[in-house]
């Protein structure tokens, strides 16, 4: 195993000022090396031969639909330092050597958008309920959190462990989203199973209706002050 370079523990890209955007089309799916985690903070180590050639330190990588800035690279390999609060609220902290991770760099502003916009801000983790295939594609369900229901709709986006999938069918407490098979090969669906945790990031879209909603309802009810 390489050693890596690696800069102080930072999530924020190198200018602030940008916004960082995916697309959920996962462009290689990496091998976890190590997790570290120490008093220090949490280093991950990934094997990623394609993206490592062509990825510098600082760049941002979306790892199982989590953004995070790249702290080294060299050999073939991606490291990154995780924030106590990004293993908190995704499943990077179950990762284990060998684990398949979803990568995928940031959107270039030439690039084409096959998939929807993703920000690499995992909203939540759930659990597959189940992934079986049915005819020559595969069935996933997954657990839908009741807080974050209103943001699922029939036909519509969601990042799935970093991957843009379209919703099925919304149930009462779960959503179901087809896999066709070329997905389910390149990505961590492969080895994914009923009862593990995946990442959740909910339409970017449906978040900004409900705000604008929300402030309409507000300057609404807001009396009127008069002349």
């Amino acid at each position: 195993m390489a050693t890596l370079t690696h800069s102080t523990m930072d999530m924020t890209p190198p200018d602030s000022t940008l916004v960082i955007m995916f697309t959920g089309l996962v462009e290689e799916f990496g091998t976890v090396l190590e997790l570290r985690v120490s008093e220090s903070g949490c280093h991950l180590q990934i094997a990623a031969p394609v993206l490592s050639a062509d990825t510098p330190t600082g760049a941002s990588v979306a790892v199982n639909g989590c953004c995070l800035t790249v702290s080294g690279c060299q050999d073939r390999e991606l490291a990154f330092d995780l924030l106590g609060e990004t293993l908190q609220r995704t499943n990077l902290r179950y990762l284990g050597a060998d684990c398949r991770v979803n990568l995928e760099r940031a959107l270039r502003a030439n690039d084409r958008l096959g998939g929807h916009f993703v920000q690499g801000h995992v909203d939540c983790t759930a659990a597959i309920i189940d992934l079986a295939k049915r005819g020559l594609d595969y069935r996933l369900e997954v657990e839908l959190p009741a807080q974050f229901a209103r943001y699922v709709a029939a036909k519509g986006s969601i990042a799935v462990d970093g991957i843009s999938l379209t919703i099925a069918d919304v149930l009462p407490q779960s959503f179901v989203a087809w896999i066709i098979p070329h997905t389910r090969a390149h990505t961590n669906l492969e080895q994914a199973q009923a009862g593990d945790l995946v990442n959740l990031e909910f339409d970017i879209l449906a978040k900004y209706v409900e705000r604008l909603l929300q402030y309409g309802a507000r300057r609404e009810l807001k009396p009127d002050s008069g002349s």
